[in-house]
């Protein structure tokens, strides 16, 4: 154990002993002790998978393609796909608006107002 240890700070030192002076410098001032240069790189966005295992653009292109081409634009797309990745990286606001939408279909319901498709609320 400890000599995993004393090897990772071995390869630490030579690492950074090959660097630039710049970037020394610049680890130095974020913190030598931690800084770790065998952090795994985070995932990509395109790669980050929803809870049915498909990627954000599966999931956009599988919407898309169920509307017809004459059924939306550019910008309409672009929602899409701000949505999509919202969701998928579970971020607040998009949850909020996610719920407000299903909140108020069920109101336009509860209320008696006809709802032919979703584009004429």
């Amino acid at each position: 154990m400890f000599e995993q240890k004393d090897e990772e700070v071995i390869r630490k030192k030579a690492i950074y002993d090959t660097m630039s002076p710049r970037r020394q410098k610049h680890i130095s001032k974020k913190g030598y002790e931690n800084w770790d240069p065998f952090e795994l790189p985070k995932d990509p966005i395109d790669i980050r998978k929803d809870k049915t295992k498909r990627t954000s653009q599966m999931l956009v292109r599988e919407f898309l393609q169920s509307r017809s081409s004459g059924e939306y634009s550019n910008e309409y797309g672009r929602g899409v796909l701000d949505f999509c990745l919202g969701i998928i990286n579970d971020d607040e606001r998009y949850k909020g608006m996610f719920e407000f939408a299903e909140w108020y279909i069920e109101l336009l319901k509860k209320e008696g107002q006809e709802i032919k498709n979703k584009s004429n609320l």
